[in-house]
């Protein structure tokens, strides 16, 4: 991804850039809340860990973390709730909204 995230928007998040290893979430941890999520793609944008390193520290794959990456540019910490992923990813691949017919709800 080419855009990163600055301190000003990191600040802007109400994130702390991660200045260390020991503040990033532990490489043990299973249940990603948003704040984890941004503290990770934080880490790499800030040059901590390389993508790599994020990816075989947290066992995510490139595409995973590409996304987390994607959302939070896009859509800032609330694009990172799953619950809304659905409605952001749909948005993405449709700038002016979902594109449903009345008829493909009543299947």
């Amino acid at each position: 991804m080419t855009a990163r995230l600055s301190a000003k928007a990191a600040k802007a998040l109400n994130i702390s850039t991660p200045k260390s290893l020991s503040e990033l979430p532990p490489p043990s941890t299973k249940r990603w809340v948003i704040r984890r999520k941004a503290e990770v793609v934080l880490g790499v944008h800030s040059g901590l860990l390389s993508l790599e390193e994020a990816c075989e520290r947290y066992q995510l794959s490139q595409e995973e973390f590409q996304s987390w990456e994607t959302l939070i540019l896009n859509h800032g910490l609330s694009g990172l709730r799953t619950t809304r992923l659905q409605q952001y990813r749909s948005r993405d691949r449709h700038p002016s909204g979902p594109q449903h017919s009345q008829s493909q709800h009543q299947r």
